[in-house]
């Protein structure tokens, strides 16, 4: 075997075991792991402060605020804290009026920071983080609060649900099935060690394992590697559920990873991801295979796509991986012509590894921000 034939078995392979041979891994592990025990119950629910970061957010803060007081939680032991962050609309007032109990007119500084200013101003023994567009089910915080019965729980997400933002020719987005296969991920490792990432919809950490961070970097990421090395677990509770609105179009979405990922590159980069110090050898392999392949994945496309073209002729088997490839390509593109279900399966899946390698880009050539703005049609 060649040189080049090394190259693209190997770069095909881990695309390969990226995305499908991972997940039958976590199966199995999952099955040769012994049930966590139940954790003793406790007297009372723990007083419990919900934090929520807003930037010009008057259209649906009221709704937020409502939302999160009539959740399933004794309301002596809840308090809503909006982080105003250098609003210019009537945000701050909004929340006030709809009944925050605390609400911090800040100036712009990004959402890390609000939410940081929040969680100094908080009392709660459980931080509760949640986004101004993200409507929380009834029973979702207490569900969430379940996990950390277990004292070896340090930070615990729960699961979005995206419905669909718009109708119509640009409500194209396949953001929900991406994150249907990535709850399913989720579930297994969890149960296998600590999950890889959370997110920002609904998660909330122990007051005394909360860490304040780079502000260009991202809760979502940093947190539960951090909860690891520190000792502790990092879980997806399915049931504590929440809902959002995502990017109706697959350009919008392609706009807000893009984004996304130059703050996710400055938390593997210069977070300690890389460094396996405190991971174990499970959840080693788990950092490997969910985090560092899935963000190489661009890169890996490119190495197969090239070394599959210096080797056509070579046999059939050649020929046939680079059809499958151009099929790819091909059906990414026809997305924009024909509303076909799978050509926009195609076009998300392109799009997303080519805004993971643009973050990249992004935050080498450029200064990530530590603000935000509100991604198109999300409100």
């Amino acid at each position: 075997m060649t040189a080049v034939e090394v190259i693209f078995w190997a770069s095909a392979g881990l695309l390969v075991y990226a995305q499908l041979g991972y997940p039958l891994v976590l199966l199995v592990l999952a099955r040769l792991t012994p049930d966590a025990p139940k954790a003793a119950g406790v007297a009372s629910p723990p007083s419990v402060s919900l934090i929520v970061a807003a930037h010009n957010e008057e259209s649906v803060i009221a709704a937020k605020v409502a939302n999160a007081l009539t959740l399933d939680w004794p309301r002596d032991r809840l308090e809503l804290i909006v982080c105003a962050d250098g609003c210019s609309d009537a945000t701050a007032a909004c929340a006030r009026e709809a009944g925050a109990d605390v609400v911090l007119d800040l100036d712009r500084r990004g959402k890390i920071p609000a939410l940081d200013a929040g969680v100094a101003a908080s009392s709660g023994e459980l931080l509760v983080f949640s986004d101004a567009n993200v409507a929380l089910e009834r029973d979702s915080l207490a569900r969430l609060a379940e996990a950390f019965a277990d004292p070896q729980v340090g930070y615990a997400c729960g699961q979005v649900r995206f419905v669909q933002a718009g109708e119509g020719p640009r409500a194209d987005n396949q953001e929900g099935l991406y994150w249907r296969y990535e709850m399913a991920v989720r579930t297994l490792e969890s149960r296998v060690r600590s999950v890889t990432a959370g997110n920002g919809g609904i998660h909330a950490t122990r007051r005394a394992a909360y860490l304040v961070i780079d502000p260009r970097m991202d809760h979502d990421i940093y947190l539960p590697f951090h909860m690891v090395k520190q000792g502790l677990r990092a879980v997806y509770v399915s049931e504590a559920l929440a809902v959002e609105k995502m990017v109706p179009s697959i350009g919008g979405e392609f706009s807000r990873k893009r984004r996304f990922m130059s703050h996710v590159w400055v938390t593997v980069l210069r977070g300690g991801m890389l460094s396996p110090a405190g991971y174990g050898l499970r959840y080693s392999l788990m950092i490997l295979s969910h985090r560092v392949l899935r963000y190489g994945a661009s890169a890996l496309h490119v190495i197969a796509f090239v070394t599959n073209a210096l080797l056509l002729g070579r046999g059939a088997v050649y020929d046939v991986c680079f059809g499958l490839q151009l099929a790819l390509l091909l059906a990414a593109a026809l997305s924009g012509i024909a509303r076909v279900r799978i050509l926009r399966v195609a076009r998300y899946y392109v799009a997303m590894n080519a805004a993971i390698t643009l973050g990249l880009w992004d935050y080498l050539t450029r200064e990530t921000p530590t603000w935000w703005e509100a991604p198109e049609g999300t409100r």
